[in-house]
């Protein structure tokens, strides 16, 4: 993203040995952290904050929108869903207020629960409409960007509606668009999916509903390419405009990003 009820059995593949499924992990992870989004209300504070470090200066990639804190009409979990919702709409009385014409919201882990290694899974159905730009992704917990590195699970504007992006960003690709792919979905904004990661000490593979569509292999040559032996935390956020999603289309409001679980499981975890 900083660039410049459980699933059906849906398909399966072999990934280094291990079966991985549409819905869950590869033999032998066990579930270490989750959010069913099953109270009603705001997120849970327990294991989630907001990201609002921007909205005075402006977002990274010339996004256009101000992420609101603790806002239900920005985010809110209902009906067994957690939904983010960007608005076209200027809160111009808040303190940190940037000048943006719309909000929306940015939920994030970190302080609360990262993980070095493990299988993500977010079931999410995406919002369409031109100019939106959700993501599902994580941040290292140390150093700034890029060393930290950023696995983008999932990235989707608007305006390619059916195109869904996983990308890789580290020292080694800065002034790049990143090292990524990317797979056609024709109902990513009408149907949930299931969208994954597999993160070991040797390779990144992301993929959706047990088809990876993008593999990036640790080279051994230090942390330039490979920050990725260190913990990250997680991101879920619905972005306005920007470098990627290009021009708003003002008619499109409200637009909504739909996750019913975010489950995280690890190989052999520590007790």
């Amino acid at each position: 993203m900083i660039l410049a009820a459980g699933a059906a059995l849906l398909t399966s593949r072999v990934l280094g040995g291990e079966l991985q499924k549409a819905g869950g992990p590869p033999e032998g992870y066990k579930l270490v952290w989750s959010d069913e989004f099953d109270k009603k209300g705001l997120p849970d504070s327990s294991k989630w904050s907001y990201d609002t470090v921007a909205n005075a200066t402006g977002w990274y990639n010339h996004e256009q929108q101000y992420y609101a804190a603790g806002s239900l009409k920005n985010s809110r979990v209902e009906g067994g869903k957690l939904i983010l919702t960007a608005r076209k709409e200027a809160l111009a009385t808040a303190s940190d207020y940037g000048n943006q014409k719309y909000t929306s919201a940015r939920l994030i882990t970190r302080g609360k629960a990262s993980w070095t290694y493990g299988f993500i899974e977010v079931r999410a159905k995406l919002p369409g409409g031109t100019g939106t730009w959700p993501a599902i992704w994580t941040l290292g917990t140390i150093n700034k960007w890029p060393d930290c590195g950023e696995i983008d699970i999932m990235e989707q504007v608007g305006k390619e509606p059916t195109k869904i992006s996983g990308t890789i960003h580290n020292i080694s690709t800065a002034g790049t668009y990143g090292n990524g792919s990317s797979i056609q979905v024709p109902d990513a904004c009408t149907k949930f999916h299931n969208y994954q990661l597999t993160w070991t000490s040797e390779s990144l593979s992301i993929g959706m509903d047990g088809k990876i569509f993008h593999t990036y292999k640790n080279q051994h040559h230090g942390n330039a390419s490979w920050p990725f032996d260190k913990p990250q935390y997680l991101l879920l956020n619905l972005a306005v405009g920007g470098d990627m999603a290009g021009p708003v289309d003002d008619t499109i409001f409200p637009r909504q990003m739909e996750v019913e679980y975010v489950r995280v499981y690890q190989k052999n975890p520590r007790p």
